[in-house]
């Protein structure tokens, strides 16, 4: 470690409040498991996927998984170094106010956590679509997807009171269960030389493949599956040596999701050909179940079986999804009671130390966030997952810029690390990459929720409009949450 960031002890939370999450929960393995459900790489790969290839650069889909793994690197260095510093579970709204002031971390802060709860919102849309005509196919009996939805919510509350090591202990082997059967095919095809046309190295990873069709969109949807990796720092208060344990995660995240996403996609798309894979990720668009680009060439690999598994395995993935966005919006929860910017009541834990308070408000505001599309018949798919999931790329993209931002002007003030590399050059060339990201996001977003250009415009104002709320909400509480910088 270097001796001038070992020099520096980490600025840790206000221990003068009575709720403390557990410590020495969860080692590397634990984060890596969380993070990793949250990305939910089923989900991933059969949503994104087939739109990255069907209406962005086609073949060359894979090298734009590779890009925004790029991306997220150079962010995650400079993320790294502010986590050494500070330990808090709510990293992004810590670390932005470290940097750029209370009243930008509290604004933070409310993105944040509207960000987490709208994905979890999302994927609850999804999940409940799933699981409903899963059931209507096997036992014949239809049950209205928000049911389903009411039944998930009751068990993942339960879930996350139970405890960080029995949420992680679930998420394992959900996790497992996907990433398996994905890795697996795309070794097998990689071992057999890949499809039809071979495997194609260079119709997915030459400049000319990366640059062809609408590479923006391609970028975006990559970008906008990694969401969730960020998840490392807020377990950092929980884990086992956080000052080793979360770099590490950290790091060992971006690797596997953005070497996981690249490699598999790159095999789909040999699996179908690459000179066939455009048209055939649009066939799939057309129909109305996209996930078939995905599912077909996995049937054919190893069997119909797949054909029932997957499914599940879909539904398993949401669910693992979902329980992971409760425990990391809990937790802002949790933190923001414990600065005074939210009720002192939400630091409460129970006997496994666990914010039961702040899960079950995190639970609450799930159920007003699904509710009205249930109330008004809305499709879960077409709007509650579209929108949501939209809405809140776009607001933790926004996060990662400011953080960026924060961890170059904290430590040209504080002079606590000097290493130009982790602390000025990196976070900035992370900085750009991400707001380029954001400038094709916002260029795209109709594209990215599905829906028409009126309500992407509505969608896309509430991101400013939740930050400059967490800003006048910082103002209030001024008296009650003192200066952290």
């Amino acid at each position: 470690m270097d001796t001038q960031t070992a020099a520096s002890p980490p600025i840790a939370h206000d221990s003068s409040t009575s709720g403390r999450l557990k410590p020495n929960s969860l080692g590397v393995l634990g984060i890596l498991f969380f993070v990793l459900s949250a990305q939910a790489p089923l989900t991933g790969m059969a949503g994104a996927v087939p739109l990255a290839v069907g209406i962005g650069n086609g073949a060359g889909t894979p090298a734009a998984y590779v890009v925004s793994g790029a991306i997220v690197l150079l962010f995650s260095v400079g993320f790294v170094a502010m986590g050494r510093h500070v330990v808090d579970a709510g990293a992004f709204y810590t670390y932005i106010g470290k940097g750029l002031g209370r009243l930008t971390g509290s604004g933070s802060a409310a993105v944040a956590l509207f960000a987490y709860c709208a994905i979890q919102a999302a994927m609850y849309g999804l999940y409940g679509a799933t699981v409903s005509g899963l059931v209507e196919h096997y036992a014949g009996v239809h049950v209205a997807w928000w049911v389903w939805v009411l039944v998930t919510m009751a068990v993942v509350q339960v879930l996350g009171a139970a405890g960080i090591e029995m949420g992680a202990k679930v998420l394992t082997v959900f996790v497992l269960a996907e990433f398996s059967i994905l890795f697996a095919f795309a070794l097998v095809t990689f071992f057999k030389g890949g499809g039809p046309e071979g495997l194609g190295f260079t119709d997915s990873f030459s400049p000319s493949a990366v640059l062809q069709g609408a590479p923006g969109v391609a970028l975006m949807f990559a970008v906008a599956s990694m969401f969730g990796f960020e998840a490392t720092a807020i377990y950092g208060e929980e884990a086992r040596e956080p000052r080793k344990t979360v770099p590490r995660a950290t790091y060992l995240s971006v690797a596997v999701v953005t070497g996981f996403f690249a490699f598999t996609s790159w095999m789909l798309i040999s699996a179908h050909g690459a000179s066939k894979a455009t048209a055939d990720a649009g066939a799939a668009l057309e129909s109305g179940d996209a996930t078939t680009f995905v599912f077909g060439p996995i049937a054919d690999r190893f069997g119909a079986w797949t054909g029932d598994v997957l499914p599940v395995l879909l539904a398993t993935s949401l669910f693992a999804g979902v329980l992971a966005f409760h425990n990391s919006a809990n937790r802002y929860l949790f933190s923001l009671g414990r600065e005074g910017l939210l009720p002192h009541r939400l630091t409460a834990i129970n006997r496994r130390h666990s914010p039961w308070v702040a899960g079950n408000v995190q639970t609450v505001i799930a159920l007003l966030l699904v509710a009205p599309f249930a109330l008004l018949g809305k499709d879960p798919v077409l709007t509650l997952f579209s929108w949501f999931s939209g809405v809140a790329v776009l607001a933790m993209m926004l996060l990662y810029f400011l953080t960026s931002v924060s961890v170059i002007a904290f430590f040209r003030r504080s002079r606590a690390d000097t290493r130009p590399w982790n602390t000025l050059v990196a976070p900035a060339l992370g900085a750009l990459g991400i707001a380029g990201a954001i400038v094709l996001i916002v260029q795209n977003f109709t594209t990215l929720i599905g829906g028409d250009k009126t309500t992407a415009l509505w969608l896309q104002l509430t991101v400013p409009v939740i930050l400059a709320l967490g800003v006048a909400a910082a103002r209030l509480t001024r008296g009650r949450a003192g200066e952290r910088n």
